[in-house]
């Protein structure tokens, strides 16, 4: 995603693949994810620092920080998790995010 290659990050996910995120209901299927990327993210832009990955057999977790730019202008940075599940195609099955930031 941060060199805006959507459509390449769309086909790696499965084509009936789910993605959770905070704040969206479910994504399912590719068209959604596109539509998704294309119209509805939050965010215009930005970089990702991948901290750590750590793979265990059809699944994989990530832990970085992001930093960017929002569609209103504003700045983020933040900590990120995503949790992955793959296809026996090594597509993204699943996967779910979680961001680090001041709730409760």
């Amino acid at each position: 995603m941060d060199a805006g290659d959507v459509a390449g990050l769309v086909d790696i996910f499965a084509a009936d693949a789910v993605y959770s995120r905070p704040g969206y209901q479910p994504l399912v299927g590719r068209a959604n994810l596109e539509r998704f990327y294309r119209e509805e993210r939050v965010i215009r832009g930005g970089h990702h620092q991948i901290r750590s990955i750590l793979v265990a057999g059809e699944e994989a977790a990530v832990h970085g920080i992001f930093d960017g730019t929002l569609r209103d202008d504003s700045e983020v940075h933040l900590r990120f998790a995503d949790f992955f599940v793959f296809t026996a195609e090594h597509t993204f099955a699943r996967r779910d995010t979680f961001f680090f930031s001041p709730m409760v």
